[in-house]
């Protein structure tokens, strides 16, 4: 078997959110496939430093480098370690993580060919990013989704009566926490014994600055703070809707998961997301921003009890072909 380099942000023990090089990577490994990770440092330009040194020092000993590809700040980690891989003649395969990756590839063509175009493969792991990186000429893009271990996730029936809100993702702008207080502030003026648990890490402010929009409102917002994922599918069991407020998407995992345990989804319809989900089908889908919409929707499931078990029914089928028992096929074709 292989032997792989993953370049990714590896900072849960530091209280960060749990990411793909932390569930891919062992994954991999569980095929056969030798891994080695960079990086666990805190600092940025420490966690920079390391990737290039481990690049550079186990230069002879990997087949391939995998490298997560966001869109912000941390792009250019992959362009300078995908840089870094040409130099060496390593063959590298960008993993594409950004949901705003597109605003990236208008702002910075010239970076972006230097680092696709001389890719072995880019891995897509939405539709929406395959098709939207076809589109600008970028070349060897594969699809292959994010993975779950459908084990893991115990499909619940719900009895929806006072809506239960569930919303798990790291506190950031990007994702847009306020639209669940403010469409929480609403639903409770129809459904009192309605409630909101908010789960996930602060990222850039927005967690004390959702608690304070709670307070001023009057609400009893739970907020837990980042949880294991065991927590917080355990937690799952005492909520029945789940909801995704976020500005840019991707693929998101914590949607995925709510689909495989049987949380309905209401969520915004932007970027990746009407890839992964089919509005009245798997879940329902609002505009961006949209308050009043996404609030009608929770009402919906709330009062259509056949539409509930649907969406659940239907998501829960479509999570299965994110299982690992699939997904590992389309890594061993590319990776063996």
């Amino acid at each position: 078997m292989k032997n792989l380099l993953y370049i990714g942000n590896k900072l849960s023990q530091h209280g960060f959110s749990v990411t793909s090089i932390e569930t891919l990577g062992p994954l991999l490994e569980g095929e056969g496939y030798t891994l080695f990770y960079a990086s666990s440092k805190k600092n940025k330009i420490v966690r920079l430093l390391d990737m290039l040194w481990t690049t550079i020092r186990l230069r002879n000993k990997v087949d391939y480098i995998l490298i997560d590809t966001y869109s912000t700040s941390n792009f250019w980690y992959a362009f300078l370690s995908s840089q870094l891989a040409r130099l060496l003649k390593i063959k590298y395969i960008p993993m594409l993580r950004g949901g705003d990756l597109p605003a990236r590839l208008a702002k910075n063509p010239g970076l972006c060919n230097m680092l696709f175009n001389y890719a072995y493969k880019n891995i897509a792991p939405s539709g929406y990013l395959f098709e939207h990186f076809q589109k600008k000429g970028i070349q060897n893009m594969v699809y292959i989704p994010n993975t779950l271990d459908i084990r893991n996730y115990s499909f619940k029936k719900r009895d929806i009566g006072q809506p239960k809100l569930l919303w798990v993702r790291a506190f950031a702008a990007i994702y847009n926490p306020f639209m669940a207080v403010e469409v929480y502030r609403e639903i409770k003026k129809e459904f009192p014994e309605a409630s909101l648990c908010m789960v996930g890490p602060e990222k850039d402010g927005m967690l004390g600055k959702t608690r304070e929009l709670a307070l001023k409102y009057q609400l009893d917002v739970k907020f837990t703070g980042k949880l294991a994922k065991a927590d917080w599918i355990h937690l799952s069991e005492t909520y029945d809707i789940f909801i995704n407020t976020t500005h840019f998407d991707n693929t998101p995992v914590s949607v995925m998961e709510a689909m495989a345990l049987g949380l309905p989804v209401v969520s915004t319809n932007v970027g990746g997301i009407p890839f992964l989900l089919e509005d009245g089908k798997t879940a329902l889908l609002v505009e961006d921003g949209n308050t009043e919409t996404m609030i009608d929707a929770i009402k919906k499931i709330t009062e259509n009890k056949n539409l509930a078990e649907d969406l659940a029914q239907n998501a829960r089928e479509k999570a299965k072909s994110f299982d690992w028992k699939q997904v590992k096929l389309l890594w061993n074709k590319i990776l063996c």
